[in-house]
């Protein structure tokens, strides 16, 4: 199964989740993040707490949707809307869900503060993974409307 961290530019929030993804979860799943209007490269600050859990960041890189080399299962916005950010709509037959964050990136302040900033936001994406990888999966792919649900469910956690 291949789940789609989406966002507009590919460069922090999807990378954290694709890379936590990819950390926490068991064999046969596999996450990619892609952007709508990738902006070419990494958050630096993305990068740097990845490594600092030791999760690898190896091959990835701000890419579009279009170049996707799967087709997703699942397919999960991140984008926030505390800015009046606007998510890119996949377009398909997967099954979509919403988990917004907001975009550390965007935080002006203090060394320490930008840094709180994405330490809290990788808080919400590994309690909204590690909710994810609770869930009966196997029984719930059979029933979309249920797992569907309990996606969206997610997207509300909260550390």
């Amino acid at each position: 199964m291949n789940i789609l961290f989406l966002c507009t530019g590919n460069s922090c929030r999807s990378i954290l989740s694709e890379g936590t993804f990819n950390h926490l979860a068991p064999a046969g799943w596999r996450a990619l993040s892609a952007g709508s209007q990738p902006t070419g490269k990494l958050h630096p600050r993305a990068v740097a707490l990845l490594q600092r859990k030791g999760i690898s960041t190896e091959g990835y890189h701000s890419k579009s949707w279009d170049s996707l080399p799967v087709v997703p299962d699942i397919v999960v916005t991140v984008c926030g809307s505390a800015a009046g950010e606007t998510c890119p709509a996949y377009l398909g037959p997967v099954l979509r869900t919403h988990w917004g964050l907001d975009d550390p990136s965007h935080v002006v302040g203090s060394d320490a503060e930008l840094e709180a900033a994405f330490e809290r936001t990788h808080a919400i994406i590994v309690a909204r993974i590690e909710a994810f990888l609770a869930l009966p999966l196997a029984e719930l792919q059979q029933d979309r409307a249920r797992l569907q649900a309990a996606l969206d469910r997610i997207g509300t956690l909260l550390p």
